[in-house]
């Protein structure tokens, strides 16, 4: 969509010229649920943005439209700025976080408009919220830290909308980079932009469109179950803060300690950790077979360990280990449904588009939906 295509739509909903904004969604294609444990993830952002449009209004109201949802509501920023359980929580959000860093904002129009699938497990509220901040600091022209912005809107999912999110969505909506995953240490920030090889394979999204209620929920109660580790490894261990201060040998030692589930959570985290180091290494040694290998083992985990699974996820991953050219396979996302990703040899991905769509209908009457991206830029003005 044309910054132009933007503007007409905007007004026909508010007046002025507005500053455009756009944030993308992400695959995480290895280093999962590792965020919140102060672990490592290896995310790229994806081809699908939300757009955020918006002009300063001379009062205190945001005024926001969603063309996805149809729908125009309102929030006075020295009212009611409170969680309402509603779609433009997102941004009301980041506006309180934003207040809350002594930037006084304005009132402003804002026009919304995403194609990053909703409840597929690609980040669409970090991309909502880092959009959004973008335009809100607009309107005040403010600036702020890539790094900063990033922690602002998890800030926002953790204290305004409710859901206990680590870093990782955030971080790699701000710092994507074209053809480039981000390898990420969750404590410090550090990270390393790693050049994915496009000309010998694709990454490809399938969607399995369902998503279980259970997410939000159990999510909290994994993050719960992972303090819980921790607190019980420290006596034996006592300078760890968090599971990616424990490697596979220690817990090893001390795993009888643990209650089974608590055990089965850290075991996947300390796994998945040493899983997402070992497959940078193979990515910049050009083994992309080991590295699908490591894709597989991190599914396995978090269907049997981790417990995020389900059904159709296990299913359409079974489906694509058996396609020729599929090097690796695994959910993606917090789970209970959302997507699968997959490293697909580059001359085998219609075949693999093909058979998927097929044997999924099969054996679940439900259509997939796919989506084949390679690794895109992060957040920017829309010029």
């Amino acid at each position: 969509m044309t910054r132009a295509e933007i503007i007409i739509k905007f007004n026909k909903h508010f007046k002025g010229q507005p500053r455009i904004f756009r944030a993308p969604g992400r695959v995480n294609l290895i280093g999962e649920h590792t965020d919140y444990n102060d672990g490592f993830v290896f995310p790229m952002a994806i081809q699908n943005y939300t757009t955020v449009a918006v002009a300063p209004r001379t009062d205190r109201l945001l005024s926001i439209w969603s063309e996805n949802m149809q729908e125009l509501t309102d929030a006075n920023l020295d009212f009611n700025t409170v969680k309402r359980g509603h779609w433009s929580d997102y941004t009301v959000g980041i506006a309180v976080m934003i207040e809350r860093e002594d930037i006084k904002l304005t009132g402003a129009d804002i026009y919304i408009e995403s194609n990053v699938p909703v409840g597929a497990g690609l980040s669409s509220s970090a991309a909502l919220e880092i959009s959004s901040a973008l335009a809100l600091l607009s309107t005040v022209n403010a600036g702020m830290e890539k790094k900063h912005l990033a922690k602002l809107g998890q800030r926002a999912e953790n204290q305004f909308v409710g859901m206990n999110c680590g870093i990782m969505d955030q971080f790699i909506s701000v710092h994507g980079e074209q053809d480039k995953a981000l390898f990420l240490d969750c404590r410090t920030l550090e990270y390393k932009l790693v050049p994915l090889p496009s000309d010998k394979v694709r990454i490809v999204i399938c969607n399995t469109m369902v998503k279980h209620e259970l997410g939000s929920s159990e999510y909290n109660k994994r993050r719960s179950e992972c303090e819980t580790g921790v607190k019980i490894m420290s006596v034996s261990y006592e300078n760890i803060r968090a599971l990616r201060d424990v490697s596979l040998e220690q817990f090893n030692r001390v795993k009888e300690q643990l209650p089974p589930v608590v055990r089965q959570r850290c075991r996947h985290v300390i796994s998945e950790d040493e899983r997402t180091i070992e497959s940078i290494d193979a990515l910049q040694k050009h083994d992309l077979v080991r590295f699908g290998q490591l894709m597989n083992a991190s599914h396995d985990s978090l269907r049997d360990d981790y417990q995020v699974s389900c059904r159709e996820l296990d299913i359409m991953v079974d489906i694509a280990r058996k396609i020729p050219g599929v090097l690796g396979a695994r959910m993606t996302g917090g789970g209970f449904g959302g997507c699968t990703v997959n490293l697909v040899e580059k001359d085998n991905v219609d075949l693999f588009c093909e058979q998927l769509i097929s044997q999924y209908k099969k054996a679940t009457d439900i259509d997939a939906k796919i989506y084949i991206s390679s690794a895109s830029r992060g957040a920017h003005e829309v010029i």
